[in-house]
């Protein structure tokens, strides 16, 4: 009598504790349909409260420091029964922008934006993004309720523009949305000359840094929803 077939594995669902829609379409990319949550955490309350305790911080640690703090307000959220959906694995990332030692965000307004890009065309940055990863299972479900992050670098070297290529830009709104004030993927594509590093992770989540993060979960790429 043939053996009877084993049920296939429960797939693990993902929550991406982000409001940005490129990291969305990143793992959609993948194969990976997230469920998606957005935190509110007040990031400069965050970073001041880290400094104040430890003195400064380096841009890849202000990265993950915000990054774990949108991930832990999403599972807490998640506890409490505000997210109903059954998640696995809760995905917090944050990105900054570091340019000759000074660590830019989202810029404030239109004239930051335009201001921050005459100083960063023709120069050479790096962009780092904190990934932090919440197991919500269980030990009885396969899971560690554990976490687990780390941040991956992207060395981003940056076109001359001239000052009215940098005016439509900032006039198109793109900049004011991102951090470091502009995109691989999108209308800024143009005005990177080139990348040392995973291009992934200039878009706002580095794919091999997340499986690697998986991994310590002992969940495989293709177990993830």
């Amino acid at each position: 009598m043939p053996a009877a077939a084993s049920s296939p594995p429960t797939a693990v669902r993902l929550l991406l504790a982000s409001a940005s829609p490129a990291r969305l379409s990143t793992l959609r990319s993948a194969g990976i349909d997230p469920v998606v949550a957005v935190s509110e955490v007040d990031e400069d309350a965050k970073v001041a409260a880290q400094i104040a305790l430890h003195g400064e911080l380096a841009a890849e640690d202000v990265a993950l420091l915000l990054a774990r703090a949108k991930a832990e307000a999403i599972h807490t959220a998640y506890l409490v029964g505000d997210i109903d959906t059954d998640v696995a694995v809760i995905l917090g990332c944050d990105s900054v922008l570091e340019l000759e030692g000074e660590i830019h965000g989202k810029p404030a307004d239109a004239d930051e934006a335009i201001s921050r890009w005459q100083w960063m065309r023709g120069r050479t940055g790096v962009l780092h993004t904190g990934h932090w990863l919440i197991d919500t299972r269980e030990s009885a479900d396969g899971g560690t309720s554990g976490m687990s992050g780390a941040t991956a670098s992207t060395t981003v070297h940056f076109a001359r523009l001239s000052d009215d290529e940098i005016a439509a830009y900032v006039a198109t709104g793109e900049p004011l949305r991102v951090a470091g004030a502009f995109t691989i993927d999108g209308l800024g594509g143009a005005f990177v000359t080139g990348i040392e590093g995973d291009h992934h992770n200039v878009v706002g989540l580095s794919l091999p840094l997340l499986r690697e993060l998986l991994g310590d979960f002992g969940i495989g790429w293709f177990d993830v929803a």
